[in-house]
């Protein structure tokens, strides 16, 4: 039987292979800009989603409950998509800074 290597737990740390590596800051830094604009797209999509069942809670008072929920929700998921989208902008001024020294 051929010994296989197990794997412990979600995060494993890298060979020295890969830490000595160098480090791409340019790739890394269009990578965080990237997320920050799906980060800022999902905020928006939320957002009017959010605002689109507001206007259905007046609208259709019968169902004005669900409506409200769903309205909440998506307003969590609007500010934690902008949180998403503002700790981006911070990795991309992080990986900015590295690659200019």
């Amino acid at each position: 039987m051929a010994e296989e290597k197990h794997h412990h737990g979600l995060f494993h740390h890298s060979s020295k292979e890969e830490s000595t590596a160098e480090v791409d800051y340019e790739k890394k830094e269009k990578h965080h800009k990237h997320l920050e604009q799906l980060g800022g797209l999902g905020a928006i999509a939320a957002g009017a989603y959010a605002i689109h069942e507001k206007h259905k809670a007046k609208k259709d008072p019968e169902n004005e409950h669900g409506h409200r929920i769903k309205e909440e929700v998506a307003a969590v998921a609007a500010l934690g998509s902008a949180g998403f989208a503002f700790h981006e902008h911070h990795e991309k001024k992080d990986a900015k800074k590295h690659g200019h020294n």
